[in-house]
């Protein structure tokens, strides 16, 4: 078989799967049925509403990253062989060598993004999942009159982003964010399944850090705002951080920061702990505003 022969098989593989692509748009383009709910038919926001897209996002495109990641190196390193096999005799062995050595780096290439896009792919299910345990710990907060909403979406100086969850009731307004992290090895002294919040940092079983604190910080600032600029009254947005899975722990200190920390399961008892400050009429405006905010989703 010959250097050209050899390319037959990757040409028809990239060539079945641009056939595919071409057939699954024009299938659609050519769809004559309808849907059987109006085009204007929007949906309020789940759980990890953007975590979930960009997971399905990425299993759709998954066998063509794939199709190419395995092809590229193969078509690269037979490309500059077959222009080794044309060289001057004695610069055919080192072409070969060059080639071989294309092939080597783009396959390590390619693989190394391969496994990196299953391993962020890995990590955005992780988050959705934590988001959904996080959302099933607030619902007994609505049999209580709470307004819950997931996944609200915002935008800050041309940067969209999502708040994971925002409870309304009695107690004021809370924007809640979820960070789920695996765990790994514990320091000496301390468990594998416990996290301190000394009121600026998080105490992790392998290291401080504030991973999450600044975040809902920011995320309660904008959602006052927008409030604000929506309602035109100023309302306050008690920030709060979750964290799925971890047994945490409150460590006192004289210089707490805005966000609490807390486990899901504490959420019921620990947001309607308070003395009341919103009205009924308040609470009604505010969760009118974030469910025309959340209501976006389509098919």
């Amino acid at each position: 078989m010959t250097l050209n022969n050899t390319l037959y098989p990757l040409i028809y593989m990239l060539l079945f799967g641009a056939t595919v692509v071409g057939l699954l748009w024009w299938q659609k383009r050519q769809r004559k049925t309808r849907l059987p709910f109006g085009e204007e038919t929007k949906l309020c926001r789940q759980p990890g509403e953007t975590l979930l897209n960009q997971v399905r996002k990425s299993d759709e495109e998954e066998p063509i990253h794939l199709l190419w990641a395995s092809c590229v190196p193969a078509l690269l390193g037979l490309s500059v062989l077959i222009l080794a096999a044309r060289l001057p005799k004695a610069l055919v062995l080192p072409g070969a060598a060059v080639a071989v050595l294309v092939f080597l780096v783009t396959y390590w290439l390619a693989a190394r993004w391969m496994a990196r896009r299953a391993q962020e792919n890995g990590n955005r299910h992780l988050g959705y999942f934590g988001e959904r345990i996080v959302a099933d710990h607030l619902e007994p907060l609505k049999r209580a009159g709470w307004y819950i909403f997931h996944d609200v979406p915002g935008q800050s100086n041309g940067t969209k982003f999502n708040v994971d969850h925002v409870a309304v009731g009695p107690q004021g307004v809370f924007a809640i964010e979820t960070k789920t992290r695996r765990k790994g090895n514990a320091r000496p002294g301390f468990d594998d399944h416990k996290v301190y919040f000394d009121g600026q940092v998080l105490i992790w079983p392998w290291g401080e850090d504030n991973h999450g604190l600044e975040q809902a910080e920011r995320n309660a600032l904008w959602l006052a705002e927008t409030i604000r600029a929506d309602l035109g009254e100023r309302f306050h947005v008690s920030p709060v951080l979750t964290l799925p899975g971890w047994w945490v722990e409150q460590k006192p200190s004289r210089q707490a920061r805005l966000a609490r920390v807390t486990n899901p399961k504490g959420l019921a008892k620990f947001l309607p702990s308070g003395s009341a400050v919103l009205s009924d009429k308040q609470i009604a405006a505010i969760a009118a505003k974030l469910d025309a905010r959340c209501r976006d989703v389509q098919f």
